[in-house]
């Protein structure tokens, strides 16, 4: 579904990633972590089309990724929430649809809003609701789009502790029930390991892909999960390649 093939991309004299080389297959849930600075973000947008490589490439199911995003077959949620202003919430979830060309599906809209805790908040505009309130709205709009292939860049990271697991487990949900290909970057260790098939990790500057881990925990998981034996152990793993400490 996804490949990159010894990406590189620099911004003048700075190269931000360089080397990377990396397959996502059709209905993989794939996190990427690393510290800031590491060029997670950059690697995240060049799949998504909103960056030209400098050299290597990348393809979303065998074509350009910027021709992927025009058919409305790549959804974004970004660290921040990116909403129209003049648009109630409702409004908002809706818009990208009619964008792709797609058919607008409300009730599957309000459905979305429902499910990340904003039953109610249908007719309310961004300026009224708190940060983590419009972050939920960016993800229920990205999930409404019905793109194949759903790339998040720290979605959660406005969003308290509880919520966040909670969003985390809900867009497992979506993603299991909807056959969904997803690239998640996030600094937190454990939400790499809770939520992805495999958790890769980013180092350096530039950044490369420095480990690949398959995370081969049951699913569906919740919130149990995160005392078990068995999820401390590759959390300790990740942390071990994302420090050096080996």
């Amino acid at each position: 579904m996804i490949s990159v093939e010894d990406l590189a991309v620099s911004y003048g004299d700075v190269t931000a990633i360089e080397d990377v080389t990396l397959d996502v297959a059709a209905g993989r849930f794939v996190t990427v972590i690393g510290p800031s600075g590491c060029g997670k973000t950059t690697l995240l947008r060049t799949i998504g089309g909103l960056e030209s490589p400098t050299t290597g490439g990348v393809r979303v199911a065998g074509e350009p990724p910027e021709r992927a995003q025009r058919r409305g077959n790549v959804g974004f949620v970004f660290q921040q929430h990116t909403l129209l202003p003049w648009k109630t919430a409702l409004e908002n979830v809706t818009f990208l649809r009619r964008l792709a060309g797609k058919p607008s599906k409300p009730d599957a809209a309000r459905e979305l809003l429902d499910r990340v805790g904003l039953a109610g908040f249908e007719g309310a505009y961004p300026a009224t609701l708190s940060g983590g309130m419009r972050q939920r709205v960016a993800i229920a709009r990205a999930l409404h789009l019905g793109a194949d292939v759903l790339l998040m860049d720290e979605p959660f990271g406005e969003l308290d502790e509880l919520t966040r697991e909670t969003m985390g487990i809900e867009v497992s949900r979506v993603w299991r029930e909807e056959a969904k290909t997803v690239v998640f970057v996030t600094h937190s260790i454990p939400e790499a390991v809770l939520l992805g098939d495999r958790c890769v990790v980013v180092r350096g500057s530039p950044g490369r892909v420095v480990e690949t881990f398959d995370v081969d925990l049951p699913r569906p998981r919740d919130r149990s999960v995160l005392e078990s034996p068995a999820f401390q152990r590759r959390v300790a793993a990740v942390r071990a390649a994302l420090t050096d400490d080996r």
